[in-house]
């Protein structure tokens, strides 16, 4: 009977080495699937907001512009006068002042026209993040 009782608990006390190394395979599979896609998704939503906020401030300016006739002289301008609450970030470099300001062609009417990223690298099409 005590033999018996040992059985029933060897029996039911745990997984074997096989089982894990089994489920271990399986978690380990899951994840070279899933990880290049999540770091792929996450370089995209990079470039997606980077579009986003090239696009705001780009439309901020020519608003400004639209308003008083003159170019903003700094992107500061346009949060003193209340265009922006902040100043977008570059999603890239998750900074606000890494922004690449590109002066007016016009020499009559100085300030800042354009603006561009200043993050280092390329999308994932291969256009410099500078040349968005």
């Amino acid at each position: 009977m005590v033999t018996a009782m040992r059985k029933l608990k060897s029996a039911q006390g745990g997984f074997t080495l096989i089982e894990l190394l089994v489920v271990l395979a399986i978690i380990s599979l899951l994840l070279t699937i899933a990880l290049p896609r999540y770091f792929g998704s996450v370089e995209k939503s990079k470039e997606v907001a980077l579009k986003e906020n090239l696009q705001v401030l780009r439309s901020g300016i020519d608003k400004y512009y639209a308003d008083k006739g003159e170019y903003p002289s700094a992107l500061a301008d346009l949060v003193a006068q209340h265009y922006f609450r902040t100043v977008p970030l570059d999603p890239v470099t998750e900074s606000s002042s890494t922004w690449q300001l590109l002066p007016s062609p016009d020499v009559d009417k100085p300030g800042v026209a354009d603006v561009r990223s200043g993050a280092k690298g390329s999308t994932r099409e291969g256009v410099p993040y500078g040349q968005l």
